[in-house]
């Protein structure tokens, strides 16, 4: 793998990160509750982008 493709997930891993925060923050002040299932959905989903990004390395 070359240095740039390394950055590139790299910098991946860090803006999943960030949105699976941003994620969770968000569903714990939603009094929705039709919005924080869905948030907490979203959350998964960059855990598991997450994830699959970790897993290239």
């Amino acid at each position: 793998m070359t240095n740039k493709e390394l950055l590139y997930i790299e910098d991946a891993l860090g803006h999943e990160n960030i949105m699976k925060s941003c994620c969770t923050k968000v569903a714990g002040q939603l009094n929705d509750s039709t919005l924080a299932s869905y948030m907490t959905e979203l959350e998964q989903k960059h855990n598991d982008l997450f994830n699959s990004f970790l897993n290239l390395l």
